[in-house]
């Protein structure tokens, strides 16, 4: 019986696909706001990608751009709250799903970012709209080294099972 290499193949489908997420959202590590309010040419694409205007925050909106690079047709919006659907969670760290970060002052995730990996009780992650210091409106798209703690929540738009590609 040769079911074996068909039983893996969706498994390989997906790392591949993973893989290419992460390297479009690390290619876009240090693109910068303009003038610091949200804009600039690569800034108004990410938001362009979920009809939003320039000025407007671009978190959510640099991950359907990454998604859209990669071919997906999902995530795509610009609200950070709508990257995390039931139907997505996960508890799995894995490379390209999303990290949700909670602010108590809006009572909800206002945050998102890309993972890129991991490193004992940290996650490495691509997010834009940040900053050095961590903001969740910020100057750019920057590499970002989170402990495993202080993440709310983690969506996977990749895996078939969760309803991916």
């Amino acid at each position: 019986m040769f079911d074996g290499p068909l039983l893996e193949q969706p498994r390989v489908k997906e790392r591949i696909l993973r893989s290419t997420i992460v390297h479009l959202a690390n290619i876009e590590i240090g693109t910068m706001e303009k003038t610091g309010h949200n804009d600039g040419g690569q800034i108004e694409r990410y938001l362009a990608t979920v009809h939003l205007k320039r000025g407007q925050p671009y978190c959510a909106a640099f991950i359907s751009w990454v998604f859209s690079k990669a071919g997906l047709p999902k995530p795509r919006s610009g609200w950070s709250p709508d990257m995390f659907p039931p139907s997505r969670i996960s508890k799995l760290a894995l490379p390209a799903n999303l990290l949700g970060i909670y602010f108590p002052e809006y009572g909800r995730i206002a945050h998102v970012g890309l993972i890129a990996g991991t490193k004992d009780d940290w996650v490495i992650s691509v997010e834009g709209n940040t900053n050095v210091n961590g903001s969740r409106n910020g100057g750019g798209v920057y590499r970002k080294w989170r402990q495993i703690r202080t993440i709310y929540k983690i969506a996977d738009w990749v895996s078939e099972r969760r309803g991916g590609p």
